[in-house]
């Protein structure tokens, strides 16, 4: 069931794209989208495996607020493992990280580890945990334009910087899927206000075009702190802009 009706959604969400000439600069999700983001709440795992994670969040901002107008970082766990504070002391940041998590998971807590802290610029990571779960490349981004729109209801002035799905040793047979991923992905963030699109493979693929083992954890997946330097190296002059 899962996969048929995922296939019928995926094909919806091509027709759209061909025929309004890709994402355009708006702040609605299309039917199609919509469709695709309802499909990846229901036929894979649900959002409410975090509701511990995210009911700690609540319970840490209730004794210490945190302040508005910060920079926000939000994701997977590549978000969680990266230490703002170090890598970026010249900036009031907010770490969201959580797990594992999907682009999804990001939009419907939205309302509680986003939205309430009103950031200035949201950092925003995840994607290889939706494609190793066989989420589609149109899902994933439907999902994202979910989360940016969402946001953008109540927060219109809020800047995104969107870095790409990473290539890592322990997933590269799912590289190929994340590259078409990660176009899609550019491709709206260029037809967006605000929204900064990071390759992340500029600075984590060797001359050979083959993940550098020198930036990753002996798990073949997480970034050592080599990764983050290069990360904050790309990200950085974003926030600064």
């Amino acid at each position: 069931m899962k996969k048929s009706k995922n296939n019928i959604t995926i094909v919806l969400a091509m027709i759209y794209v061909f025929l309004s000439g890709g994402c355009s600069d708006n702040q609605q999700i299309g039917t199609q989208q919509q469709c695709l983001s309802q499909d990846s709440i229901k036929y894979y795992a649900h959002p409410d495996r975090w509701k511990n994670d995210i009911q700690k969040f609540i319970e840490s901002d209730k004794q210490n607020p945190p302040p508005k107008n910060a920079v926000l970082f939000v994701g997977s766990s590549s978000i969680r493992m990266w230490d703002t504070k170090k890598w970026f002391p010249e900036f009031t940041t907010i770490n969201r990280g959580f797990g594992g998590s999907y682009v999804i998971d990001s939009f419907y807590y939205a309302d509680k580890i986003i939205i309430p802290y009103e950031p200035k610029t949201i950092v925003f990571y995840a994607g290889d945990n939706d494609t190793v779960d066989t989420k589609s490349s149109e899902m994933i981004l439907a999902d994202l334009q979910s989360l940016v729109f969402k946001v953008r209801q109540t927060l219109p002035k809020t800047r995104f910087i969107v870095i790409s799905i990473k290539p890592s040793v322990s997933r590269w047979n799912y590289w190929p899927q994340m590259v078409k991923t990660n176009k899609l992905i550019e491709n709206f963030c260029k037809h967006q206000k605000n929204i900064y699109f990071v390759d992340a493979s500029k600075v984590m693929l060797d001359e050979s075009g083959y993940p550098r083992k020198d930036i990753l954890k002996d798990d073949g997946l997480h970034m050592n702190e080599n990764g983050y330097q290069l990360w904050t190296s790309l990200v950085k002059p974003l926030i600064k802009q």
